[in-house]
């Protein structure tokens, strides 16, 4: 029998070096763990397995400054002190560490603009919180910003989704975008008032032309998957209202019970629940290009489930 891999998966040595030692919080084990937890499922033949590469600096500088760039340069040849005000600590080969989780983005995009295949999933990526001009929250360079500018500008896209369910609000992506109408944001996040970065409240719907077309949800601490499925309601609706050519779906684990930073009680079902009805609707208004990036997450257990439920769902609906 034929096996069509309709899901990519972009992974390897190359962004398992993204992480900042033991003991951090985004440590070198993360892309392992997973890997594991996909081979235990036996989803291994399933997927067309893809290799990251290195992100070119014109594709950095289509999103980041040239001045950023070249302080991140510098940090990684020196191999010390940090890249931000304390949470992601320089060390030598950040600057390659970081274009590769770039460039693993770039690999599962081309593939799905080439319609190679209908989804795809690079696990170290989703680096949200990194700006134009600074790191931020363990992210040195924003792959979720890279993407949305090389979508528009080298493949002629002007409607794409950015869908985020980590627990931490993807400020990076917003105020990059936040006045521009094309792009279609939803953000389901553990409320500001309690966690980093201390932004995405409801009222923050976008500014100038695109004032109230952002789609902020702030949810309150020890919020679970009802909660969760009643408020993704709002989500399908706003997309599909936007009607997109391309979804990216940040999918962070550090949503669920357990994460030792976090306060949310989700479980891995709310993000089998997101890809699967972001799967559907792929397939109804974007030729089913959906690419799934792995975000934030440190309970080791938690990553693994979440993010497998994810591919199974992609994996799942043809």
């Amino acid at each position: 029998m034929t096996v069509t891999r309709n899901t990519a998966l972009v992974a390897g040595e190359r962004i398992a070096r993204y992480g900042f030692g033991n003991g951090h919080p985004f440590g070198y084990d993360r892309h392992e763990v997973f890997i594991r937890e996909v081979e235990r499922e036996g989803l291994r033949d399933q997927l067309a397995w893809l290799a990251p590469r290195e992100a070119t600096y014109e594709e950095l500088a289509s999103f980041h400054t040239k001045d950023y760039l070249a302080r991140v340069q510098v940090l990684s040849a020196r191999g010390e002190g940090y890249l931000d005000a304390g949470d992601t600590p320089a060390f030598r080969g950040v600057y390659e560490a970081a274009a590769a989780v770039v460039g693993a983005s770039l690999v599962a995009t081309e593939a799905l603009m080439a319609g190679e295949v209908q989804a795809a999933f690079v696990p170290i990526a989703g680096l949200h919180h990194a700006r134009r001009d600074a790191a931020a929250g363990f992210c040195v360079f924003n792959d979720c910003g890279v993407v949305i500018e090389q979508l528009r500008r080298r493949f002629g896209l002007t409607r794409i989704a950015y869908v985020d369910i980590d627990a931490h609000h993807g400020d990076g992506v917003f105020y990059a975008f936040e006045d521009d109408p094309n792009l279609l944001f939803a953000d389901l996040h553990e409320d500001g008032r309690f966690l980093y970065p201390g932004t995405g409240a409801a009222e923050e719907t976008g500014r100038g032309l695109a004032a109230g077309t952002k789609l902020n949800i702030p949810l309150p601490p020890g919020a679970d998957d009802a909660q969760f499925y009643a408020q993704w309601e709002r989500v399908e609706a706003y997309l599909r209202a936007g009607q997109p050519e391309f979804i990216l779906l940040q999918c962070g684990a550090d949503s669920l019970k357990g994460d030792p930073i976090t306060h949310l009680s989700l479980t891995e079902a709310a993000h089998a629940h997101a890809a699967t009805r972001l799967r559907h609707l792929s397939r109804e208004c974007c030729a089913g290009r959906l690419l799934a990036l792995g975000g934030g997450g440190y309970n080791r257990h938690n990553i693994a489930r979440a993010w497998v439920r994810v591919l199974q769902a992609f994996i799942e609906v043809r």
